[in-house]
């Protein structure tokens, strides 16, 4: 892909390069919304749980006051891994991974072994529930007990969805759980996307962080692998337009292409390279073709792309 790049430093044509992506953008571990068949008995709101026997005002009491930058909520956790107190497991991670920590001794919460808790008004600490069991407020208006997750913010939409094992935001119907992915994407692309075993099962290409829990924006490119959205525009501003993992083409090209075949036409081989001929493999439909030599690209004889490498001279 060097000579495509290398070539479209001369063209004009950046700025409609992605338009035609297909993609979709999701963000993992309570920044994507999922759908999941299971139903929401375990992720309720405080109302619908706490019975009638507490009143609003008790249950209301800190609403919005309390969290950290990552949830608003009226506990924190006590970490079964370390056993310290932080106000969610965003911030554990955040502290035990630094990079003044040692090595040996960084590590992430296990999020579904978190047992105790402690009410941000009173600060009894208790075993995960809802309601604080010494003052009575409602610790998170949003509450799955399998995540051990309380968010007082339940305008995200929370849910939890089995297929991922953890809570996602968004709402349960707008988005579908992709089994063989093993992940979740928008409804709009049900029978449209194309599935690659664990696509969100792994780093992204470009920062290496991993894809499935992270809270940044993930995009679905159309050969299906995975990538952060702002490591992509950053691929766009450096000019690099070909999937890291398989070197597909992340867009449609064909407007690019089109000005290659007028470079190449303005620009003749000298003589002694007229009649050479090389072989070459295209990175988008993956077929080999012997073409002429051009210094410019080589275009694929079958699906016309000019994302080709040249394997034999």
């Amino acid at each position: 892909m060097g000579e495509v790049a290398m070539a479209i430093r001369h063209s004009e044509s950046q700025q409609y390069l992605l338009e035609d992506m297909h993609h979709i953008t999701c963000k993992s571990n309570n920044t994507v919304a999922i759908h999941s068949e299971q139903s929401d008995q375990e992720c309720m709101l405080a109302e619908e749980s706490t019975g009638s026997t507490k009143t609003a005002e008790v249950l209301e009491e800190g609403f919005m006051q309390y969290g950290c930058l990552h949830y608003r909520r009226r506990c924190r956790i006590k970490a079964p891994c370390c056993n310290e107190i932080f106000d969610c497991r965003h911030c554990h991670n955040e502290a035990k991974n630094n990079i003044n920590v040692d090595p040996k001794h960084r590590h992430d919460i296990p999020r579904h072994q978190v047992k105790q808790v402690i009410c941000s008004i009173c600060d009894t600490e208790q075993e995960v529930q809802q309601v604080c069991i010494n003052c009575g407020v409602c610790m998170g208006k949003y509450f799955c007990e399998t995540c051990k997750l309380f968010d007082d913010d339940t305008s995200k939409k929370q849910y939890h969805c089995n297929g991922c094992g953890i809570c996602r935001i968004g709402g349960r119907e707008n988005f579908f759980h992709c089994y063989k992915c093993g992940c979740c994407y928008s409804i709009l692309l049900k029978n449209s996307h194309p599935c690659v075993e664990g696509a969100m099962h792994h780093d992204c290409p470009v920062c290496f962080e991993y894809l499935f829990d992270s809270r940044n924006d993930v995009t679905v490119l159309p050969c299906g692998h995975t990538i952060h959205k702002n490591c992509l525009k950053e691929m766009r501003d450096h000019l690099q337009y070909a999937c890291p993992l398989c070197s597909k083409s992340v867009c449609d090209m064909s407007k690019v292409w089109e000005k290659f075949d007028m470079e190449i036409a303005v620009t003749p081989m000298p003589e002694p390279y007229q009649n050479r001929m090389v072989w070459i493999l295209c990175n988008d439909c993956g077929k080999t073709s012997k073409v002429q030599y051009h210094v410019v690209a080589h275009k694929c004889l079958d699906c016309k792309s000019y994302n080709t490498r040249q394997t034999r001279g």
